[in-house]
């Protein structure tokens, strides 16, 4: 706790009593020439004994605060009683419990001595993560040490709040403001990792054209044989590599959650990939994109079942004019300071539209109309381009690879730009229904051909159309990433209709649990706020729903002013 703390003084108490108190006798003085407040913290480990393994019972988990005489020392003490209250690891709670210094104590004995540090706060630290035997537990360890260290560092806080100014927004603020050469270091390997392999390409079919046309001809009876490609990697070999990385040399707490966070998706998508097409890929898959929601599947429903107003499709365009449009808008972004470091590729092997870090694969077999390719560039360029190229340009690669879980909320911005251009149609709308429908059913045991079914015949889908989205959630042994778009899009309307701010999501690829993690990195200037930010926002049109939206629009009042 004491090594994540901004500035500790650490020594075996007894042989090193001398010169450790020598220099904390120095420091005092030092501050005290500046006429600038300092806070003594002594933090030691409570003498308890822990309960055997086969008790029924648990070490008690009781702290210990004493000291706290000034104004500004009392205020810290009860900031940090309260908060070590509200610590919660494995479904308890500590007992506090408030004592004064014994008269014995070294910090006493330097104030008779004239020292030039006030009243300390002593904290006695609970031992639950002791083991009878002499071990111990590490979760309870790490989980025991981040929240004990919050504590402290809300208590510095409120002992800097003299209502003048000083104490910092965050009380997180008190910790690192660069990132250690571990923390670089460990980002390199772990995005070296992810960089390793293609997820997305690695379970998506090499011949769903080709797939597609000889199920039509087997009179849509037969499941089709869909084609992968080769994987890059040995997934027992890249797991080997991706444990191999110790986050716990990182000294900063949220940096290691996160970090971990990410390696545990990291070492799913291997599984994935080590399970591809087998029966254990389904429920591989529904353990990374969990399962459909009922909230969620009742609203598809609900949009599957509304009857949309008719409209005129419009002229077509293929693979050529998108990939140019999409040039255009690229090099829209670039400007003097900064480059705008993307690519497009038209490609014979891809399906639809798909963003890998940073180029834009257009499948040469794309047909779209016309109407709707500004929505989709916002969904793909101005999205998923944008938010990696932004976080390329962070102190951490982690930034553009993608927090853990940041998918959901990735794709429910892009539905939003698609949404917020005014694109996002009834026909569009349906699609993302079908598709967590489509899961729901993959979940529940569904094959192939009967998601097919009820797509085409439950629910009027095309051929071409109920074959993509069946291609999409059965593709490697059953894909549940499809049901995401839809959650994802409620995600971000909720968050806008509550007065959240949209600023954090395009500094790089985050979840939205993570925006808090995001407003502290950015208060202690481990990051800074995005280059780019979507054009598409300074539209008027924009400006107009996006104010429609925060007046708290529902739900569904948003979906029927979406055109046809």
């Amino acid at each position: 706790m004491a090594l994540n703390s901004p500035a500790y003084l650490i020594w075996d108490e007894g042989a090193d009593d001398e010169p450790a108190l020598a220099l904390l006798e120095e420091l005092a003085i030092a501050h005290s020439k500046s006429k600038m407040p300092l806070l003594v913290m002594e933090v030691h480990d409570l003498i308890q004994s822990p309960e055997s393994d086969n008790s029924q019972s648990l070490t008690p988990f009781v702290a210990i605060v004493a000291g706290g005489r000034s104004a500004r020392e009392r205020r810290a003490r009860e900031t940090l009683i309260k908060a070590l209250r509200q610590v919660e690891i494995d479904l308890r709670h500590p007992e506090v419990a408030e004592q004064s210094i014994p008269k014995d104590h070294w910090l006493v004995q330097m104030q008779s001595n004239g020292s030039s540090i006030s009243d300390p706060l002593i904290i006695g630290l609970p031992q639950i993560h002791r083991r009878n035997d002499g071990g111990i537990y590490p979760q309870i360890v790490h989980d025991l040490a981040v929240a004990c260290g919050d504590a402290v560092l809300r208590a510095a806080c409120a002992y800097l709040d003299d209502e003048r100014g000083h104490a910092p927004a965050h009380y997180r603020s008190l910790g690192r403001s660069a990132f250690l050469k571990a923390a670089l270091k460990a980002d390199e390997r772990l995005d070296s990792i992810a960089a390793s392999f293609d997820f997305l390409l690695s379970v998506s079919p090499i011949n769903t054209t080709a797939a597609l046309e000889q199920f039509v001809a087997d009179g849509e009876s037969k499941a089709p044989k869909f084609r992968y490609r080769p994987l890059t990697v040995d997934p027992d070999e890249v797991k080997r590599r991706l444990y191999r990385l110790d986050f716990a040399r990182l000294e900063d707490p949220l940096l290691q959650r996160l970090f971990t966070d990410k390696r545990h998706e990291i070492d799913a998508q291997l599984t994935m990939l080590a399970t591809r097409n087998t029966p254990a890929f389904r429920p591989a898959s529904l353990f990374l994109y969990g399962a459909v929601s009922a909230e969620l599947l009742k609203d598809a429903q609900l949009l599957l079942a509304a009857v949309p107003p008719r409209s005129a499709r419009g002229n077509s365009i293929g693979a050529a004019e998108v990939a140019a449009a999409a040039r255009d808008l690229i090099g829209s972004y670039s400007r003097k300071d900064a480059f705008f470091d993307a690519a497009v590729e038209v490609r014979d092997d891809v399906s639809g539209l798909m963003v890998v870090r940073n180029r834009l694969l257009i499948g040469s077999s794309t047909m779209m109309t016309e109407s709707r390719l500004d929505a989709l560039l916002s969904h793909e360029v101005s999205t998923h381009l944008l938010t990696f190229i932004n976080g390329s340009m962070q102190g951490l690669s982690i930034f553009r690879t993608g927090l853990a879980n940041y998918e959901g909320i990735q794709e429910g911005l892009g539905v939003f730009a698609e949404w917020a251009v005014g694109g996002l149609t009834w026909r569009r709308l349906r699609l993302l229904a079908a598709r967590v429908i489509a899961v729901d059913a993959m979940q529940h045991g569904a094959e192939f051909m009967d998601t097919y079914r009820l797509l085409r015949h439950d629910n009027g889908f095309s051929i071409a159309g109920a074959f993509g989205i069946a291609t999409r959630v059965h593709r490697s042994g059953g894909l549940a990433k499809d049901s995401i778009y839809l959650e994802g899009f409620r995600s971000v309307i909720n968050h806008i209709a509550a007065g959240g701010p949209l600023a954090p999501f395009w500094l790089g690829k985050i979840a939205q649990r993570d925006v808090p993690a995001i407003e502290e990195l950015l208060q202690r200037g481990l990051v800074h706020a995005p280059v780019f930010l979507p054009s598409y926002l300074d539209r008027p049109d924009v400006k107009r729903r996006l104010s429609q939206l925060k007046a708290g629009i529902g739900l569904n009042r948003l979906l029927s002013m979406e055109p046809a």
